[in-house]
């Protein structure tokens, strides 16, 4: 499992790096690592122990470990910090996060510039947040998780080629620290260098082999290259470690879906609701089983657990969380062809951020979104004046802030509008500099090759969507069918 917020996935559409520390002020320091400020020792402890558990992905199980640590020292910066990642809802993530940028002041240089960093993040500043995370390993150059933070920001950038040098040097410095291999196996499959993550895989497993984690990425990757029964196999290996692990149980209903077994894999998610520890769980079960619904065409089922998974949202008014459920459930009207109504949610989604207490950042960022959200219900609709019009709104202003994701985006409306047209040379121009880990992207540019009469082009990309076997993504969901169809038509 790779670390991502679960504010990234569905809101802010930025990936949230794991946010590692190396040392303590109340404690022995060790040379050239990033202290951590704190006035108690109980906190640190307290800390250390919520770190360990977290570097691990097992979030839920270290938020306890970070309350303590509050608890003992109410200005504990970083530990608030911690304690925003480990939330499972986004309203509880920007509370705490404000929390921690409020107490930049009691904390050292290095610590101030990593909160920073992930506020700058939150906010929709990539590029800030690169460079004061270069600074970060500039100052700190023998700090191995600051170098897998700068690794984890290169490669929620797609530059899984940096990300890999950055990676490197992190287990250079401490070759048993366990987490870069994680996201190096990563990195390596996004590469389709499948022998090599499979490899660094082997080896995340023989560092920590009593977590569930390494388990679970690799079954990750078995997945991927279609070897659903061995996956399946690893994914219960990380369940007999933690029961809890919910991205396992999601990893074992996504190859069922792939195998057909659409009941089966509601039932692996059922499981996963009734032991719930929180609602940010029961949120990821109702979101799989959507995508086990939509998986399987039966969209009005897959509206009905976005539903709710929103009234979860709604009953602490998780204003992030809310407009990110509203954005998924337009998504599926378009496919249902309900254009009108994808508008209105689409709408609301905006309203429910813009008059919430979110911050104005987080608020001007939610609304570059917006545009996006705009164009795309406008080409679904054949409104292409109006597309046009959001598309280049968004374009400016994505490359204003110079936010590589609402770039992505501004070209993902750009060659969907080109596409609505025919103009499939445009198409093809636009498209590859959208998101390239999006599976409806990869559709989209199949569609562009088969209309310009580029068939053999067009085939491949089709069977690229069809066995791109990505893990619990709604908008695999829409088009893993489709692309199957077009190879059997054609």
């Amino acid at each position: 499992m790779k670390r991502c917020h679960p504010v990234s996935l569905l809101f802010i559409g930025i990936y949230f790096s794991s946010l590692l520390i190396s040392s303590g002020i109340a404690g022995p320091q060790k040379e050239g690592k990033i202290p951590i400020t704190t006035k108690s020792e109980e906190a640190r402890k307290a800390f250390l122990q919520g770190r360990d558990l977290f570097e691990k992905l097992r979030a839920q199980n270290s938020r306890q470990y970070f309350e303590q640590a509050v608890a003992k020292d109410p200005d504990f910066a970083l530990a608030y910090l911690f304690l925003a990642n480990a939330q499972p809802s986004a309203k509880g993530f920007f509370e705490n996060l404000d929390k921690a940028v409020a107490l930049t002041d009691k904390a050292s240089e290095g610590e101030k510039w990593w909160i920073m960093g992930v506020q700058a993040g939150a906010t929709g500043n990539p590029a800030k947040q690169g460079e004061i995370y270069q600074k970060l390993c500039d100052a700190y150059p023998n700090d191995e998780r600051a170098q897998t933070l700068l690794g984890n920001y290169y490669f929620g950038l797609q530059d899984y080629a940096k990300a890999i040098e950055v990676y490197e040097k992190s287990v250079k410095i401490n070759p048993a620290y366990s987490q870069p291999y994680n996201q190096l196996g990563y990195a390596y499959r996004f590469l389709e260098k499948y022998d090599d993550a499979e490899k660094t895989f082997k080896k995340y497993v023989e560092l920590i082999p009593d977590d569930p984690n390494p388990y679970d990425s690799y079954a990750e990757l078995l997945m991927k290259i279609g070897r659903y029964a061995e996956s399946i196999q690893k994914y219960q290996e990380a369940l007999k470690i933690d029961p809890q692990f919910v991205a396992s149980h999601t990893g074992i209903a996504t190859n069922l879906n792939f195998m057909g077994k659409h009941g089966e894999a509601r039932k692996q998610l059922q499981k996963l609701y009734d032991a719930a520890r929180d609602d940010g769980e029961r949120r990821a079960a109702y979101f799989s089983m959507a995508v086990s619904y939509a998986d399987e065409g039966k969209m009005d089922r897959a509206l009905e657990m976005l539903r709710k998974q929103y009234a979860i949202a709604e009953k602490i008014n998780d204003a992030a969380a809310m407009s990110g459920d509203l954005v998924l459930m337009g998504n599926i009207l378009i496919e249902m062809g309900k254009f009108d109504e994808a508008k209105e949610k689409y709408d609301q989604a905006r309203k429910v951020v813009q008059e919430s207490t979110l911050s104005d950042a987080v608020k001007a960022n939610n609304r570059r979104f917006s545009m996006f959200n705009s164009a795309y219900a406008a080409v679904a609709k054949g409104d292409l004046a109006a597309a046009k019009e959001a598309a280049e709104t968004l374009r400016k202003e994505a490359h204003a802030v110079n936010n590589r994701f609402q770039i992505w985006l501004a070209h993902q409306a750009a060659g969907m509008i080109a596409l609505q047209e025919k103009n499939y040379e445009k198409a093809l121009e636009e498209l590859p500099q959208a998101n390239q880990q999006d599976p409806y992207n990869l559709y989209r540019m199949a569609l562009a090759y088969q209309g310009k009469g580029d068939l053999q082009q067009a085939r491949a990309m089709f069977t690229t969507v069809a066995n791109h076997n990505t893990l619990n993504s709604m908008n695999y969901a829409f088009v893993r069918s489709k692309a199957k169809q077009m190879l059997t038509s054609n």
